[in-house]
Parts: structure tokens; sequence; C-alpha cells
């Protein structure tokens, strides 16, 4: 089963090397889609956790024991297509080629299921028409 959540770090806790743990401790893998993290600041971390759901749950709670926030990612990214202007600016940026032009139209094509919602593309957006939505 896959979950994607974000951790929000206290600022004891970024040293940890949670994603060895997760591993090692728990059998779940970690696959890190955004990570905000410096020593001796708040981290956070955008993962996407795989494993047995019981496993996932056991490690869910462990890292709260840890002080560590955990918080569901239901976000999904959003684009006003009256205000984007088809410049392709984020598909520069798309790690997962969810946006593209299309190559006659030369519009933004944006495929939901590519989508890792790592919100690169957002702060390219020369006109503010990418967002994310619940």
């Amino acid at each position: 089963m896959k979950k994607r959540v974000t951790l929000t770090f206290p600022k004891r806790a970024v040293q940890m090397p949670i994603t060895y743990l997760l591993a090692k401790e728990f059998n779940v893998a970690a696959n890190i889609i955004r990570a905000q993290v410096a020593p001796n600041q708040i981290g956070k971390l955008v993962v996407e956790l795989l494993g047995d759901i019981d496993q996932l749950d056991e490690a869910i709670e462990w890292l709260r024991s840890r002080h560590i926030t955990v918080s569901h990612n239901l976000s999904e990214i959003a684009i006003d297509q009256d205000i984007c202007v088809h410049c392709g600016l984020c598909t520069g940026v798309c790690p997962t080629q969810a946006l593209s032009l299309h190559p006659e139209t030369y519009q933004l094509t944006f495929t939901r299921s590519r989508c890792i919602v790592c919100e690169q593309c957002i702060p390219t957006c020369p006109v503010q028409a990418i967002s994310t939505n619940l």
C-alpha cells in the first residue's frame, strides 16, 4: 500500500536518519518527493511510503512518538486554463513529465496520473496559473 504524507520535523529531530529507520525497523520504503531540511531549523519532507498497511500504520505511529507531525497529503495540482499562457516553463521542471506541451498545438497538457505533487511547477509559472487544491 502507498501513502503520501508530509513529515514536519522539530529542530531536535532534523538530524534523525528517518528513511533509513523506516526501512530497517518497519520494512517501509520512503520515496522522497520534496525536502526542506536544514540544521537547527524545522524541516519538512514530502514522502510516499510503501509497505504493508500494518507496517505503515506502525511506522506512522513511531514517527508521531518522535514528535514528527504526519499529515496525509491529499492535495492535487490545479491549472487555471483561463490564466495559463502555455509558455511551457513548467514543463522544464516537472520531474515526471506530467506537464507537457502538445507537439502540434503547443497547448499545455497535464497528465494527472503522472503527477507526484512535488509542486516544483508552482513557483515556475510566471502568471500563477498553477496551484494546489484539496
